[in-house]
C-alpha cells in the first residue's frame, strides 16, 4: 500500500514542475553515484587480481624458512614427512643470497636464488620467459635467468650466452678479511633467459641450479635457505601449513602465499576501502537532492495527507508513504545505475575501450572484474542513503496536521 502511495505520488503531475526536475536530478546522481562506485571498484578488483596473479605465479603456495638465521638443514627424513602429507603435491628446496652480477664495467646487486629440478612446478616462472630459456646449468658450469632489470643493468645476451659475466658470492669460509679477494667468491656464468614478472621481481632476481650456490657458500649438503611447496588446493593452504608446522617444529617459519606478502594484501584491501569512502560522497550529495525533492512533495501534498489523516491514517502510515517515495526515487536511480555499470564493464572488458597510457604496463587497457560482494555493498550504502534523506520530510509528514481548507 505504502510504495503504490509512492509511486502515484512519483508519476502523478505535479502543481509546481521545480518539483519534477529536482526529482529526476536526485534519481540522476544516484544512478550515476552507483554507477560510479560499481565501476571503480570492478576496476579495483581487476588491478587487484592482477598483482595477486602475478606475484601468485612467482611466490609458492608455502614456504618454509628457518625461524632464527639463514640457514637451516632439512633432512631427506623430515623432506618425506612432508611430501606424505595428504595435499602437498611438489616441493622445491632454495638457497637464497645476495650477490653481485659484474659484467665488464656494469654490475647489479641481485638476490641469487639456487634452486633444485622442481622449481618449476612449485611457482610458473617459466611461463613468463621472455628471451632465451629456463636453464640453470650445473655446479661447474652454471647459468643464470635473470630478470629483465638486471638483463639492463649488466648488458646481458641470453639468447647468445654472453661471456665474461662474473657473479660474486660472499666467503662463508673467510676469517680475516685483507681484501674484497678474501671476503667474496668469484665464478665465470653466462645467463641462459630473461623472465619479466613485475618490475619489484624483474629488478632483484637471478636463478640457477642449487649446488652451484651451495658449493659457492660453503653449505653442507641439507643445507638450504628452505623450502618452497605446492599444494592440491590453495583454499586449504592453512591446513597444509599447519600440518607442515607439526612435522618440522618450531625451528621453521611457514607461511602460507597470503603471509608472504600480507603488507601488500592488507594495503590493497585499505586502497578499496578508501576508494568505496570517497566515491559514496557522491550518493551523500544526491541525498541533498532527495531531501529537497521530498519537501517539496510533502507540501505539494498537503491535502491528500489531511484527506488520510481524516480516514484514518496514522502518522506513522503517513510517514511511511513518504519513506517509500524516498526508496522509490533511490530505487530507480540505483537499479538505472546498476544497469550502466554492467554496460559499461561489459563493453571494457569484450572491446577494452578505455586504454591505458604509455607502453610499459603488462596489459593495455584497464582490467576489469564485476563483483556480487560489490553490487550488494552499493545496494546497501543507496538503501542506506535513501533511509537518510527521506526521513526527515517523512517524519515532518507524518507530524504536521494539514486542513482540508484550500
Amino acid at each position: 500500500m505504502n510504495l503504490l502511495f509512492a509511486w502515484r505520488y512519483f508519476k502523478s503531475k505535479k502543481s509546481t514542475n521545480a518539483i519534477n526536475i529536482i526529482a529526476w536530478i536526485s534519481v540522476l546522481a544516484i544512478a550515476v553515484g552507483t554507477a560510479s562506485l560499481i565501476i571503480v571498484l570492478s576496476v579495483f578488483n581487476g588491478f587487484e587480481n592482477l598483482v595477486k596473479g602475478l606475484y601468485g605465479d612467482f611466490y609458492s603456495d608455502i614456504k618454509v624458512s628457518p625461524s632464527k638465521g639463514k640457514f637451516v638443514q632439512i633432512t631427506d627424513a623430515s623432506l618425506k614427512k612432508i611430501q606424505a602429507v595428504a595435499g602437498i603435491e611438489k616441493t622445491s628446496r632454495v638457497v637464497e643470497e645476495k650477490a653481485v652480477l659484474v659484467n665488464g664495467e656494469s654490475q647489479s646487486i641481485v638476490f641469487l636464488k639456487g634452486v633444485d629440478e622442481n622449481y618449476g612446478d612449485v611457482n610458473k616462472l617459466t611461463a613468463h620467459i621472455i628471451r632465451g630459456n629456463y636453464r640453470l646449468g650445473v655446479t661447474d658450469t652454471p647459468l643464470l635467468v635473470v630478470g629483465a632489470g638486471i638483463e639492463n643493468a649488466v648488458r646481458a645476451d641470453p639468447e647468445g650466452l654472453s661471456n665474461g659475466l662474473v657473479i660474486y658470492l660472499p666467503n662463508r669460509s673467510a676469517v680475516n678479511y685483507t681484501g674484497i679477494e678474501d671476503a667474496m667468491n668469484s665464478y665465470e656464468v653466462n645467463v641462459a633467459g630473461t623472465f619479466m614478472v613485475q618490475q619489484e621481481f624483474d629488478n632483484k632476481y637471478a636463478f640457477t641450479n642449487l649446488d652451484f650456490v651451495q658449493y659457492m657458500l660453503s653449505l653442507k649438503p641439507d643445507e638450504y635457505s628452505g623450502l618452497e611447496v605446492h599444494v592440491a588446493d590453495p583454499e586449504k593452504m592453512p591446513l597444509y601449513k599447519e600440518q607442515i608446522e607439526k612435522v618440522l617444529g618450531p625451528s621453521f617459519k611457514v607461511q602460507t602465499r597470503y603471509e608472504q606478502n600480507q603488507g601488500l594484501y592488507s594495503i590493497m584491501q585499505m586502497e578499496k576501502w578508501v576508494i568505496y569512502g570517497i566515491l559514496s560522497l557522491i550518493l551523500v550529495v544526491a541525498a541533498f537532492n532527495m531531501i529537497g525533492a521530498l519537501t517539496m512533495l510533502v507540501l505539494e501534498k498537503q491535502k491528500d495527507i489531511a484527506v488520510l489523516k481524516a480516514m484514518g491514517a496514522t502518522n506513522s502510515m503517513v510517514q511511511k508513504i513518504f519513506l517509500s517515495e524516498g526508496f522509490v526515487l533511490a530505487g530507480i536511480g540505483g537499479i538505472a545505475g546498476m544497469l550502466v555499470a554492467l554496460l559499461v564493464c561489459f563493453l571494457q572488458v569484450h572491446f577494452h575501450l578505455i586504454k591505458l597510457e604509455g607502453g610499459t604496463f603488462i596489459i593495455n587497457y584497464y582490467p576489469v572484474q564485476l563483483s556480487v560482494f560489490d553490487f550488494l555493498l552499493v545496494g546497501a550504502t543507496v538503501t542506506l542513503v535513501a533511509i537518510a534523506a527521506a526521513w526527515i520530510p517523512a517524519r515532518k509528514a507524518g507530524a504536521q496536521q494539514f486542513s482540508l481548507k484550500s
